[in-house]
């Protein structure tokens, strides 16, 4: 769209969505430049969260590559990254009661994290921020950014956020407040996995037209306080098999123990699953059963609980980086290494290369330079690039041969030729496409919550802080709005009651005529819907800014 020039205008050399570790690493290299350089480059970054690191979630395990090469005294600074990883212990759970544990040295070929550290990818940010406000970043959180902004040649000229006290049928509420269009020589989108802006930027520009299909999965975390006896800061345990692999699903789960006596443990699920009576939550809870995991629990107390997409396309899968006007960095464009279950890093060096760029085109004069293209080759020739290429088959494989001779592909390629392998796999089929018809599969029939270690979904959702104002417009659109009724419910029992983790979405009968209630106030922003229906009916969009979860420590 074409900006109106009727809202509140603010200009900067360089604007940037999202305060996730890319955009805030952008940030920081950028002002590091700027002072370097003695040139004065102005810099904003939007988050649509209500405080920086309140939608921030992950594992997480941190490899501190890029955070040595942006502040090599991040320890003199007071990043909070204390604990180092101690020992790692890897399981194929063969059951509800079983499992096969990897001799250390088969493990570490594949999941090595020797000299990587537990930490809250939330905090990381937190502190990021105060880093890139001391460099002179100026950050505004609380405001999503909602509209991609173009000048007449078809070039980005910047965003413009959301507006502010609407209705649900978009009338203006006492305390309304217009968006404000912040416009940039350049705009990089740092939004995550599947962000909305950066969807629209790869339709638009035809960013994909020669890359493979990306693929997502859905990982669900919580976060335990646990008996100081059986706590081992720096341990690590991943698992994969029961109980995804009893229904052909793949994907792997993790408890790791970081400071203060707690534990984040989750479960990341594949979205090319079949089986459209899967629930990935559901999943989880029964995951935390197996003895091998319940032995923490018991007695322990659940503090926090969270969603979010991931992206596991790998290289092959990563669309175009720029356009004219900006540039795509981290998980919008699909920097993770799904193996190692790690982007923050990733994410930390993408966004510090397109500082770079961005800053040596204004050096040099922006308006000759209005498509970064060389920032792909900066790519390439990084370590960033190395990482994705290693690992590049591990996901196909996994689709391709199922969990159990997948792993031994993985571990194969992977582990010991460290992806040298002489082929790339490819996975064209796309997560929405994989279900089959509900009747053609069996039935999941999941254990009722024990409130104890496994718990109901919108017991959960309340630990997430997850907040919006209930009279604002959905953000969550059907673009028809029979077809879940008509076509999803009589074909695949409607999915979204099962794959959404905050029961967002409600089959509500009415007798002869059902319907499809969305509860948008639960919304965790994880974007798995706007993944995985069937027939990609529902669109997701920034809500109102500083709407969604507040993680506390995530």
């Amino acid at each position: 769209m074409t900006a109106t020039h009727t809202r509140e205008r603010m200009e900067y050399d360089v604007v940037i969505v999202g305060a996730g570790p890319s955009g805030l690493s952008a940030a920081c290299r950028i002002k590091q430049l700027s002072h370097q350089n003695n040139r004065e480059i102005s810099v904003c970054v939007v988050e649509k969260g209500a405080e920086v690191g309140a939608h921030i979630l992950s594992g997480a395990l941190m490899q501190p590559t890029a955070l040595n090469e942006l502040f090599p005294d991040w320890k003199e600074r007071g990043a909070p990254v204390d604990t180092p990883v101690t020992r790692d212990e890897v399981y194929y759970f063969t059951g509800d009661e079983r499992a096969i544990q990897f001799p250390t040295p088969l493990a570490e070929r594949v999941i090595h994290n020797k000299g990587n550290y537990v930490i809250s990818l939330g905090n990381i940010c937190r502190w990021l921020a105060e880093q890139a406000e001391e460099l002179g970043v100026e950050i505004y959180p609380g405001f999503a950014a909602s509209e991609v902004l173009y000048d007449d040649q078809g070039s980005v000229t910047g965003i413009a956020t959301g507006d502010m006290g609407l209705d649900q049928q978009g009338n203006q509420k006492p305390g309304f407040q217009q968006g404000i269009e912040l416009h940039g020589q350049y705009t990089l989108f740092c939004e995550g996995c599947r962000g909305s802006l950066g969807k629209q930027l790869i339709a638009k520009y035809k960013l994909d037209k020669n890359s493979g299909t990306q693929h997502y999965a859905l990982g669900i975390k919580e976060l335990w306080q646990i008996d100081p006896d059986l706590h081992e800061p720096g341990k690590t345990l991943h698992s994969f098999g029961w109980p995804l692999s009893k229904h052909s699903a793949t994907g792997g789960a993790f408890l790791y123990h970081g400071d203060n006596h707690q534990v984040s443990l989750g479960l990341i699920t594949d979205l090319n699953y079949s089986n459209p009576h899967l629930s990935p939550y559901d999943e989880l809870q029964r995951w935390k059963h197996h003895p091998q995991i319940a032995r923490y629990l018991k007695g322990a107390k659940r503090i926090s609980y969270g969603a979010r997409a991931i992206n596991k396309g790998g290289l092959q899968a990563l669309p175009k980086l720029s356009f004219p006007g900006g540039l795509l960095s981290g998980c919008d464009a699909g920097f993770m290494n799904y193996p190692k279950i790690k982007g923050s890093h990733t994410a930390m060096k993408t966004g510090m290369i397109a500082a770079e760029t961005i800053v040596d085109a204004l050096c040099q004069g922006a308006s000759e330079q209005r498509e970064l293209e060389h920032y792909e080759q900066a790519i390439r020739d990084s370590w960033v690039y190395d990482e994705l290429r290693q690992s590049r088959n591990v996901a196909p494989a996994m689709h391709r041969f199922g969990m159990l001779l997948g792993s031994i592909y993985t571990f194969i390629d992977y582990g010991l030729f460290r992806g040298k392998l002489p082929f790339t796999l490819q996975d064209q089929q796309e997560d929405h496409q994989s279900l089959q018809p509900a009747s053609k599969c069996p039935v999941i029939k999941y254990p009722k919550p024990d409130g104890e270690i496994s718990f109901d979904k919108l017991s959960s959702v309340f630990l997430s802080n997850t907040d919006h104002q209930e009279d604002q417009p959905c953000h969550l659109i059907l673009k028809d709005q029979q077809t879940p009724v008509t076509h999803n419910l009589p074909l695949y029992n409607e999915p979204a009651q099962r794959y959404c983790p905050a029961g967002v979405y409600e089959i509500i009968d009415g007798g002869n005529s059902p319907k499809l209630q969305i509860n948008a106030q639960n919304c965790l922003h994880c974007k798995t819907c706007d993944i995985k229906d069937p027939t990609q009916n529902i669109i997701w969009v920034t809500p109102e800014g500083g709407g969604g979860p507040k993680y506390p420590n995530m």
